[in-house]
């Protein structure tokens, strides 16, 4: 067994949504290899929420493809360890060296309708991102930089604003949740 699916396995879902998800996941894992975008129909991936150290405020890019204001993720690639995937792509999309893991859960997981598009000047079909995210923190003073080929833009905004921000639609109740969610474990003084 894969060491996500281990840990998926071990996932306590946060709502109905997740639950659901969570048995969708494990279906495709049954069926298809995930870890690779050689899958069309659905793969893995893992993106970073990056909390400030006060934690009121989101590192968010804004992603060319999506042409979307969005959290820093990307594809699995193989990779079966879902933190280092989100590890990794914080450093290759903000250029950030110092921040920290602070929930070592994923704080949310969901299965996400891309629409076809091209990449590269290749078509990519309408597919499934099988994700997980990972609640990180890091300094807002630190330096930070766009990575040109994926995104145009990258700031600091409050959760509202990163909200208001966003461009699509689907993803303001992920967002939310994860939102949500940061409370609850705050309140509960788990992070």
């Amino acid at each position: 067994m894969s060491k996500t699916i281990e840990m998926l396995k071990n996932y306590i879902p946060y709502n109905e949504q997740e639950e659901r998800d969570k048995q969708f996941f494990i279906e495709c894992e049954k069926k298809e290899q995930i870890l690779t975008r050689e899958n069309d129909l659905c793969h893995l991936c893992s993106s970073a929420l990056i909390v400030n150290k006060t934690r009121d405020k989101v590192l968010c890019i804004y992603h060319n493809i999506y042409d979307s204001w969005t959290w820093v993720g990307g594809h699995a690639d193989g990779d079966d360890d879902m933190i280092f995937v989100a590890k990794k792509e914080i450093k290759e999309e903000t250029s950030l060296q110092n921040f920290k893991l602070i929930y070592d859960q994923p704080i949310s997981i969901d299965s996400l309708s891309v629409v076809g598009h091209f990449k590269r000047g290749k078509y990519v079909p309408a597919h499934i991102h099988l994700s997980f995210a990972y609640l990180f923190e890091a300094d807002e003073n630190d330096k930070i930089h766009i990575k040109d080929d994926e995104n145009s833009n990258i700031a600091w905004f409050t959760f509202d604003e990163f909200i208001s921000k966003s461009t699509e639609p689907h993803m303001i109740p992920v967002y939310k949740k994860m939102f949500e969610k940061i409370k609850k474990l705050e309140e509960n003084r788990i992070i």
